[in-house]
């Protein structure tokens, strides 16, 4: 399927993964931690990004990686957006 021995080595999980980290960090320190709907909203969809590259990594197949990077992408999106909502 690819050169990857795990989702861990792919570059675009890597930056997911600080991603996620950071918006945890932002979510403790900042107003935010006090929206709970949206602090825990922008938490799982930024930590969904990572987990969807890993999952379709982990399926074995090229169709099923790219289905789930388009899922990715689609977190990706959501998570900008409500980073939008709270500036």
């Amino acid at each position: 399927m690819s050169s990857w021995n795990s989702f861990e080595e792919i570059e675009a999980w890597q930056l997911a993964h600080d991603f996620y980290t950071t918006i945890i960090s932002i979510s403790d320190k900042t107003d935010l931690k006090a929206d709970f709907s949206l602090r825990d909203q922008i938490n799982h969809s930024s930590g969904s990004i990572m987990d969807n590259i890993a999952e379709g990594f982990e399926r074995g197949g090229n169709k099923e990686f790219i289905y789930f990077l388009s899922i990715a992408k689609g977190s990706a999106g959501e998570a900008r957006s409500q980073r939008i909502q709270n500036p």
